[in-house]
């Protein structure tokens, strides 16, 4: 279906589910199941998909505008909704529409955004009444960014991503640049030169910032070229990072001005987007 010409009921309400960048991203160990063992500063930033939602009471989860090449039940936004309980008494379903604008594949937590709103939402529209505590641990079933979406604010995370502290940073801008390839984020995870014992930190400090890093980057560009393109390009404008386990990188600024003049340098040769650093997820306010 194309998104720019969705055929959405009047009635139906919609909600945005923002992009996140990681703004440090260190690798402290692994647990025996596997996962890795992270911390990272979160920030919420101002591109955002649109969600959609109708209530029916035939029971059944439809999303009406499916992925190309996903199948609508292996879609995020399905299975958090088929996480949540039925409300008592009452056999509840939802349709939903999505227009994506946040790139598939970049590291900016997308599909982990709208999972997330979903529950939010299907939270309020059910009238479920589960607290945070309570969804998140829905959350991290599918997927280790979407505690950080549900806890709504800038946030140092540790653990699998599910131990969140809220913290203060300054207003930012930021250009951020999606190259042309995606990356597999099981296969960086995987690799054999990805750092995994970097020292804990009690809490970051944004003073620091200059020496945050992300430990992913290294594995990332030796295996994508187009990346580390990506990253020459912001490096002549200042230093830039990986979000996540790629393929976007940004450059921040403290002043929304420099930060348009690069976007229209950079923004003729890749997809790239200038967004400004929220300090809470939109669903909140």
């Amino acid at each position: 279906m194309d998104q720019h010409n969705l055929q959405v009921p009047t009635d139906a309400q919609s909600f945005l589910a923002p992009a996140k960048l990681n703004l440090d991203l260190r690798i402290i160990g692994r647990r025996d199941d596997g996962y890795h063992l992270l911390e990272s500063v979160f920030t919420l930033i101002s591109l955002y998909d649109r969600i959609w939602f109708k209530v029916n009471k035939s029971g059944k989860i439809r999303l009406r505008t499916p992925t190309i090449g996903v199948r609508p039940q292996q879609d995020l936004t399905v299975r958090a909704a088929k996480l949540l309980p039925q409300p008592h008494g009452e056999m509840l379903g939802v349709d939903m529409w999505m227009q994506k604008n946040i790139p598939i594949g970049g590291g900016l937590g997308g599909g982990s955004s709208d999972a997330a709103l979903v529950l939010l939402v299907l939270n309020k529209l059910w009238q479920l009444n589960l607290n945070q505590t309570q969804l998140v641990k829905l959350g991290v079933q599918l997927g280790a960014d979407v505690p950080f979406f549900l806890f709504g604010e800038t946030a140092f995370a540790q653990g699998i991503g599910d131990k969140l502290t809220k913290i203060q940073i300054p207003k930012q801008w930021y250009v951020v640049v999606k190259p042309s390839v995606h990356v597999s984020t099981a296969q960086i995870f995987a690799h054999k030169d990805l750092t995994r014992n970097s020292t804990p930190r009690i809490m970051p400090d944004f003073q620091a910032r200059q020496h945050w890093r992300n430990d992913m980057q290294s594995v990332v560009i030796a295996e994508y070229p187009e990346v580390k393109n990506a990253l020459d390009v912001l490096a002549e404008f200042g230093k830039p990072m990986m979000s996540g386990s790629g393929s976007c990188v940004f450059l921040a600024f403290d002043c929304e001005n420099a930060a348009h003049a690069v976007y229209n340098q950079v923004s003729s040769a890749y997809q790239a987007y200038c967004v400004a650093s929220l300090n809470r997820h939109p669903f909140y306010k």
